[in-house]
């Protein structure tokens, strides 16, 4: 719980001393006399902090909220703050604008991929399964760029009233992989979620990756005439959420895994690397969203064989999906895609397939535009929903359908984003006249 927060929306409540105390004494071991003194302090700085006095400590406000959008959902809603966010970034070799999830620069004769994933929000109470699959899902942005990982860096941050020991469960999680994968954890910080203001035990935090290579495979190289090749999926932060919060506890394990990271590795340190056109890891939003994406980064149309990708998903993981009704079309299974020329398929299969993976080919890529999926001989336009598919109760609540609003919360969404940029101008301009001239 926000108490920063509740007091900001209290603050005319003549009773909001009383009333905090009582919310900080639900949640702390804390006398009454205690909780008093809190809550004034809270009020004090509530009071000063958000009289926003000077223009830099304002935003503009859209009045469109995170979840009604869908920020963080691997849908349309989310896509769509995702292409304002690439607006807004620099240049680069690779960058968000190529919706990739790892961006590229070059140095000297190299390419130095970067990556950087956040834990799972459902995963604050299982640690070490929150470490586990962040630190896959950085490995996974990177390897898919053709980049070997070199380094990982976290950051841990835990709520005032959480335990320590989340901290070691979760860096377990992390060293695991790296152990594994040679791939050192070489820095990071470690802090509390709002200091002493926020009551609850939540965790959250994000894990980087930095790799290196001389060739890349980025999403817009992709060709017509190139098959589509996928490995087995076992899910990852997404499947584990389900299983957990569906009671179905046994699935996790299947989750916790390093095919995608073995299969890459192996593809990596072969010859046909400097080949291969893109890969990808099938996460934001299954293959729905990522068809969607690579559709248009590339100027392609791309075909996909439904039955082949329901083979090659973990039986007990399908299984799950199947029972649950959620469509491991629109969900993350972390299968490693690959897009290469079709006299290339054999060597890429063999490679993984020798690296213990399962893979086969699912798909090709034609001149057009849009993604298909083809099934029963019928082909249909694969089109992401404005959420993934839902895969927890609550989420089958909120649903995935678009809300009726939706455009003109995106115009909404504009104007706060151009607001941004014009704050930025003005600070920019206004440090540019200090910096020393050359």
């Amino acid at each position: 719980m926000d108490i920063e927060g509740y007091a900001r929306k209290h603050i005319d409540d003549p009773e909001l001393e009383r009333k905090l105390a009582e919310r900080i004494m639900e949640f702390k071991d804390i006398s009454e006399e205690g909780a008093v003194r809190l809550a004034r302090a809270v009020i004090v700085e509530v009071q000063n902090a958000y009289s926003r006095t000077d223009w830099l400590l304002d935003y503009y406000r859209s009045n469109v909220s995170m979840g009604k959008f869908g920020v963080g959902s691997r849908g349309t809603g989310d896509f769509y703050v995702h292409s304002k966010i690439a607006e807004m970034c620099g240049d680069a070799v690779v960058s968000s604008k190529d919706l990739d999830d790892a961006g590229v620069v070059r140095a000297g004769d190299y390419y130095i991929s970067v990556a950087i994933d956040g834990i799972h929000s459902r995963l604050s109470e299982f640690p070490f399964i929150a470490g586990f699959h962040v630190t896959r899902a950085a490995m996974r942005d990177v390897l898919v760029m053709g980049s070997r990982p070199v380094a990982l860096f976290s950051d841990i941050h835990v709520a005032d009233d959480g335990d320590v020991s989340k901290i070691f469960d979760h860096l377990a999680g992390i060293t695991a992989v790296s152990e594994l994968t040679d791939v050192p954890l070489v820095a990071g910080s470690t802090l509390r979620i709002g200091g002493d203001m926020v009551i609850g035990e939540r965790m959250t935090g994000a894990v980087g990756c930095v790799g290196v290579s001389k060739h890349i495979t980025p999403r817009r190289n992709a060709e017509a005439g190139d098959v589509i090749i996928l490995t087995e999926g076992a899910g990852g932060g997404t499947v584990a959420t389900a299983a957990i919060y569906y009671g179905m506890h046994e699935v996790v394990e299947e989750t916790v895994n390093l095919d995608f990271i073995f299969a890459a590795m192996a593809l990596i340190e072969s010859d046909v690397v400097g080949s291969i056109h893109a890969m990808s890891d099938v996460t934001n939003g299954g293959i729905r969203g990522d068809a969607e994406e690579i559709s248009k980064t590339s100027g392609t149309a791309l075909y996909f064989d439904t039955e082949k990708i329901r083979g090659l998903i973990n039986g007990r993981v399908l299984q799950m999906l199947e029972k649950l009704e959620i469509d491991f079309m629109g969900v993350s299974i972390d299968s490693l895609m690959v897009i290469c020329p079709e006299s290339l398929a054999e060597d890429v299969l063999g490679i993984i397939r020798k690296a213990g993976v399962n893979a086969d080919v699912v798909g090709w890529v034609e001149t057009g535009q849009g993604a298909f999926a083809v099934e029963d001989g019928e082909t249909k336009p694969l089109k992401p929903r404005f959420r993934e598919s839902a895969y927890t109760p609550i989420k089958k609540l909120v649903g995935e359908e678009y809300p009726e609003d939706f455009e003109e919360m995106k115009a909404r969404v504009d104007l706060a984003f151009h607001k941004a940029v014009e704050k930025r101008k003005r600070v920019v301009e206004r440090l540019r006249r200090k910096v020393p001239s050359s």
